[in-house]
Protein backbone atom coordinates (compact mmCIF):
# COMPACT_ATOMS: atom_id res chain seq x y z
CA UNK A 1 0.00 0.00 0.00
CA UNK A 2 1.17 3.53 -0.66
CA UNK A 3 2.05 6.09 1.99
CA UNK A 4 -1.38 7.70 1.51
CA UNK A 5 -3.23 4.39 1.85
CA UNK A 6 -1.20 3.48 4.97
CA UNK A 7 -1.86 6.90 6.45
CA UNK A 8 -5.60 6.63 5.89
CA UNK A 9 -5.97 2.98 6.93
CA UNK A 10 -3.94 3.24 10.15
CA UNK A 11 -4.55 6.91 11.00
CA UNK A 12 -0.84 7.72 10.91
CA UNK A 13 -0.11 11.25 9.70
CA UNK A 14 1.80 11.34 6.41
CA UNK A 15 4.31 13.65 8.10
CA UNK A 16 5.15 10.84 10.56
CA UNK A 17 5.43 8.24 7.80
CA UNK A 18 7.76 10.50 5.81
CA UNK A 19 9.83 11.17 8.92
CA UNK A 20 10.36 7.46 9.52
CA UNK A 21 11.11 6.88 5.85
CA UNK A 22 13.82 9.53 6.03
CA UNK A 23 15.19 8.00 9.26
CA UNK A 24 15.32 4.64 7.44
CA UNK A 25 14.12 2.84 10.56
CA UNK A 26 11.49 0.71 8.88
CA UNK A 27 14.09 -1.31 7.06
CA UNK A 28 11.91 -3.54 4.91
CA UNK A 29 9.62 -0.96 3.36
CA UNK A 30 10.04 -1.39 -0.38
CA UNK A 31 10.29 1.24 -3.07
CA UNK A 32 8.12 0.71 -6.11
CA UNK A 33 8.43 3.19 -8.97
CA UNK A 34 9.85 5.86 -6.68
CA UNK A 35 7.18 5.51 -3.97
CA UNK A 36 7.35 3.62 -0.70
CA UNK A 37 5.15 0.53 -0.44
CA UNK A 38 3.97 -0.65 2.98
CA UNK A 39 2.64 -4.06 3.98
CA UNK A 40 1.05 -5.08 7.29
CA UNK A 41 4.37 -6.09 8.88
CA UNK A 42 5.86 -2.72 7.96
CA UNK A 43 2.96 -1.05 9.76
CA UNK A 44 3.50 -3.28 12.81
CA UNK A 45 7.18 -2.29 12.89
CA UNK A 46 6.26 1.34 12.41
CA UNK A 47 3.82 1.08 15.31
CA UNK A 48 6.61 -0.32 17.49
CA UNK A 49 8.94 2.48 16.38
CA UNK A 50 6.31 5.10 17.20
CA UNK A 51 5.77 3.56 20.64
CA UNK A 52 9.52 3.57 21.35
CA UNK A 53 9.71 7.19 20.21
CA UNK A 54 6.75 8.12 22.42
CA UNK A 55 8.46 6.66 25.51
CA UNK A 56 11.54 8.75 24.83
CA UNK A 57 13.92 6.46 22.98
CA UNK A 58 16.44 8.26 20.75
CA UNK A 59 16.81 7.34 17.08
CA UNK A 60 19.92 5.35 17.98
CA UNK A 61 18.11 3.50 20.77
CA UNK A 62 15.19 2.76 18.45
CA UNK A 63 17.56 1.49 15.79
CA UNK A 64 19.35 -0.78 18.28
CA UNK A 65 16.07 -2.05 19.75
CA UNK A 66 14.58 -2.81 16.34
CA UNK A 67 17.71 -4.65 15.21
CA UNK A 68 17.57 -6.76 18.37
CA UNK A 69 13.86 -7.45 17.89
CA UNK A 70 14.23 -8.35 14.22
CA UNK A 71 17.14 -10.68 14.94
CA UNK A 72 14.95 -12.53 17.44
CA UNK A 73 18.01 -13.39 19.51
CA UNK A 74 18.22 -10.84 22.26
CA UNK A 75 14.84 -10.22 23.84
CA UNK A 76 16.67 -9.97 27.19
CA UNK A 77 18.61 -6.97 25.88
CA UNK A 78 15.35 -5.36 24.75
CA UNK A 79 13.91 -5.86 28.23
CA UNK A 80 17.05 -4.29 29.72
CA UNK A 81 16.63 -1.26 27.45
CA UNK A 82 12.98 -0.92 28.46
CA UNK A 83 13.83 -1.27 32.16
CA UNK A 84 16.49 1.46 31.91
CA UNK A 85 14.01 3.79 30.22
CA UNK A 86 11.40 3.00 32.87
CA UNK A 87 13.88 3.84 35.63
CA UNK A 88 14.71 7.18 33.98
CA UNK A 89 11.04 8.06 33.73
CA UNK A 90 10.41 7.07 37.35
CA UNK A 91 13.36 9.23 38.46
CA UNK A 92 11.80 12.19 36.64
CA UNK A 93 8.43 11.49 38.26
CA UNK A 94 10.01 11.37 41.73
CA UNK A 95 11.84 14.62 41.10
CA UNK A 96 8.60 16.26 40.02
CA UNK A 97 6.84 14.93 43.12
CA UNK A 98 9.52 16.57 45.27
CA UNK A 99 9.06 19.79 43.35
CA UNK A 100 5.29 19.68 43.93
CA UNK A 101 5.85 19.05 47.63
CA UNK A 102 8.18 22.06 47.79
CA UNK A 103 5.62 24.23 45.99
CA UNK A 104 2.93 23.10 48.42
CA UNK A 105 5.20 23.85 51.36
CA UNK A 106 5.94 27.36 50.08
CA UNK A 107 2.24 28.02 49.38
CA UNK A 108 1.32 26.92 52.90
CA UNK A 109 4.02 29.12 54.40
CA UNK A 110 2.75 32.09 52.40
CA UNK A 111 -0.82 31.51 53.57
CA UNK A 112 0.12 31.55 57.26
Amino acid sequence: MTIYEASKKYCIPIKILKQYESMELCGTVKRVMGAWEYNDSDIERLSMIMTLHDIGFSKEDIDEYMKLMLSGKNSEECITMLNKRRELILDKIHLMEKQINNIDYLRNEMQR
